[in-house]
């Protein structure tokens, strides 16, 4: 998904959101420099020379490499004219698979566009970058140009022009990565605890809980207008209605009684019955860097129509019904508050079960899967395992994917989860 705020936003002064032809045309005739994140280009991207090496590649590896950027094929980098292209000469597939076959790793969030004026006279085609948390990325092939290297090469934007990382910025850039990887690790697991942490102080009895997470791969600019109360009701509100199974209600069913006054907290807004006597459990939260918490009781009311042997002694029962429309709910909010935020990066999701104690050294009792059959009935499978822990599970997920795509990484991360019970669903 291209991104909602650029170097052509911020010379023109200019709100985040999707780049238009009248302001590549203007940052053009305003003769905009290029930069480590701007390249003009006079003609469309070229082949790969005797099929080995690419510049198109190389141009997108360097700016991943760096802190993402746009390369914009149609404006002479000499003088900033605007001579624009043939549209109908813009092959974007070819080009993402030249870029696919010699850039390693893949690079899932690059863009190409073809923006055309209003009267239809001039195009520019425009490849967006973002920067890559995956960066380094190599190129691969080989060129005469380059004294026939072999292998892999790492480039990078270096002000105007491009160039290739020394062994030590390729050690730096690798650690880095790293590092990020495992910051973003830590703060998933912050998050989680901080739900279950939340949720177990409401229960003396144990609880079991779908505990789960989605968070942008990249942070959302420093300029992004933050959430409004408003904004938080309304993606509630969609995304329960995108979601709405009369059959089986999820957790934004049972927020609806609240959904219309979220709570403000620190960078995010909270929707929550755990206070509310008699609902069932939910603690949802929309932050405003994108992220999504969600946290909601899988065992009320689960065993309510089993007898009681049904149930071993030192087990929770679970409704296997609420943990798909767990599933469906996360993913449709994540997807919708992406949107709504202009989130231009995939979104990785995690979700497990946990079962919350009166105190912290009680051993956690076994999860007992409660399945509905034919005609509603509903029943404890005999092969079903019990297990006392549930290891987290992971999906990712684009604001570019469609309704299938989401009913798709819903269906993933069910499938995750009760295949740890023996059981493998459909939602």
């Amino acid at each position: 998904m291209a991104r909602s705020w650029t170097r052509l936003h911020e010379h023109l002064g200019a709100a985040p959101g999707p780049l238009d032809f009248g302001m590549v045309a203007k940052a053009a005739a305003d003769r905009l420099a290029e930069s480590d994140d701007l390249d003009w280009k006079e003609q469309l991207p070229r082949p790969p020379i005797e099929g080995r090496w690419n510049e198109l590649a190389k141009d997108v590896a360097a700016m991943a490499n760096t802190r993402g950027g746009l390369i914009i094929f149609g404006v002479r980098d000499a003088t900033c004219e605007l001579v624009g292209i043939d549209p109908e000469k813009a092959n974007i597939e070819q080009y993402a698979q030249w870029v696919r076959n010699h850039v390693q790793p893949y690079l899932p969030d690059l863009t190409f566009t073809v923006l055309t004026s209003a009267d239809g006279a001039t195009s520019v085609l425009v490849a967006d970058v973002p920067a890559s948390p995956m960066a380094p990325h190599l190129v691969y092939g080989t060129a005469t140009r380059d004294k026939d290297q072999q292998a892999a090469v790492a480039p990078y934007r270096d002000r105007d022009h491009t160039a290739w990382m020394a062994e030590h910025q390729l050690e730096r850039a690798y650690r880095d990565r790293f590092t990020r990887a495992q910051r973003a690790e830590d703060e998933a697991h912050r998050l989680l605890a901080h739900a279950q942490e939340t949720v177990s102080a409401q229960h003396i009895e144990p609880a079991a809980y779908f505990v789960a997470l989605a968070r942008p791969e990249r942070p959302l600019p420093r300029t992004a207008p933050r959430l409004t109360r408003e904004e938080t009701t309304a993606v509630a509100q969609a995304a329960r209605c995108r979601g709405r199974d009369p059959m089986r209600l999820g957790p934004l069913a049972s927020l609806e009684v609240v959904t219309g006054n979220p709570r403000p907290g620190l960078r995010r807004w909270v929707l929550s019955t755990l206070l509310l006597s008699g609902a069932r459990e939910v603690h949802a939260e929309l932050h405003h860097d994108g992220t999504v918490l969600l946290a909601a009781n899988v065992s009320w009311n689960a065993a309510r129509n089993l007898a009681t042997d049904d149930i071993p002694d030192t087990g929770v029962a679970v409704s296997q019904d609420f943990i798909g429309a767990c599933c469906r709910d996360l993913t449709n909010t994540a997807w919708e508050l992406a949107r709504r935020l202009r989130v231009d990066s995939a979104l990785q999701l995690t979700a497990t079960l946990t079962v919350v104690t009166s105190s912290p050294t009680t051993p956690p009792p076994a999860l007992v899967p409660v399945v509905t059959g034919f005609g509603g009935f509903t029943d404890v499978p005999n092969h079903a395992r019990h297990p006392r822990r549930i290891q987290p599970v992971t999906a990712t997920l684009t604001p570019l994917d469609e309704a299938e795509a989401l009913a798709e990484t819903a269906q993933e991360l069910f499938t995750d989860v009760m295949n740890q019970f023996g059981l493998d669903p459909q939602l």
